[in-house]
């Protein structure tokens, strides 16, 4: 491979860590070279392990761009377009390193399918990009099926301080996985929504919100979220859609229902251009939520957005 092609080349490695030892063995080095070769550093990881590495950088951390992973990741859907283009975005015309760890223990099983089809879109959204997004993976507290996932979404492993090629590397398979039709909810409201009740659709939602305990913020977020999807469905879903909500153990449930079809697997998942007329819509629901989960059907979309209560 020339010199060139090492500059373009995408590398999407995974580092599996069983302590801080190995975690801070597997991240720091990974960081000094990239400052080292003049290379813009990003560390995107949950607070406890942003402290570690900030102490272990010392000086050197001012130097990088740190984000709290629970905090910019609690969406798996924002990762994507908030940090890692973010970064690439920031720096045109130069190869990134970025240190993004989306899977901790705690992360629930309600977000780890997000979660996943993360990972896998990295692959896509980086694939002509001059970059390296390392992620780390907690060996020791994460269930060997995490670890599996992580074989199949990352094309290079890394362990007990060796590199070997993931011979179960397969994204493809894990977009196809995750996008399986979401459970039946039970009790929710629901209104068949067209241009003609979208004010009643809003006022729907927004009752709903405050009778789950939301705070005014969350409930303007709930509503901007619901009218976006229900905008998309007017526009690219047949003219109409179907909305329902309802409350879970710890969220209010908003989903929007039509017949369009996304075809782009990154919709949503990239930052806006500055002069982009439209296509903002899914980009904004990532944003609101705390959560989205969605499955496309050979009868249309359904998308979930989630707020914590």
């Amino acid at each position: 491979m020339t010199g060139t092609a090492d500059h373009l080349a995408f590398a999407h490695p995974a580092l599996f860590y069983r302590d801080t030892a190995e975690l801070l063995a597997g991240t720091v080095p990974f960081v000094l070279s990239g400052l080292a070769a003049g290379e813009p550093v990003a560390v995107a990881v949950p607070g406890g392990n942003l402290d570690l590495l900030r102490a272990e950088l010392g000086g050197d951390a001012s130097r990088v761009q740190l984000f709290d992973m629970t905090e910019v990741g609690r969406n798996p859907g924002r990762i994507i377009a908030e940090v890692l283009l973010a970064v690439v975005h920031r720096h045109p015309g130069q190869r990134v390193r970025i240190i993004g760890e989306p899977i901790w223990p705690g992360r629930s099983e309600l977000e780890y399918p997000a979660c996943l089809l993360h990972e896998a879109l990295i692959n896509l959204a980086f694939r002509d990009r001059a970059a390296t997004v390392l992620c780390p993976y907690d060996a020791a507290g994460l269930d060997a099926r995490i670890l599996a996932d992580a074989a199949a979404t990352h094309p290079v492993l890394i362990e007990n301080g060796g590199r070997r090629p993931s011979a179960d590397f397969a994204p493809e398979g894990v977009l196809a996985r995750c996008n399986r039709p979401l459970p039946e909810p039970a009790g929710a409201a629901e209104l068949g929504v067209d241009a003609g009740n979208l004010r009643q659709a809003r006022h729907l939602v927004a009752e709903r919100g405050r009778r789950a305990g939301l705070s005014d913020d969350q409930v303007d977020a709930l509503v901007l979220a619901a009218g976006e999807l229900l905008a998309n469905s007017l526009r690219h879903g047949g003219g109409t859609g179907v909305l329902r909500i309802w409350p879970e153990p710890g969220h209010l449930v908003c989903e929007v229902r039509d017949a369009g079809r996304i075809t782009d697997p990154l919709a949503g998942r990239r930052p806006a251009d500055a002069h982009q007329q439209g296509g903002r819509g899914l980009l904004m629901v990532h944003h609101l939520a705390d959560l989205v989960r969605g499955h496309i059907g050979p009868d249309g979309t359904t998308t979930r957005v989630y707020l914590r209560r």
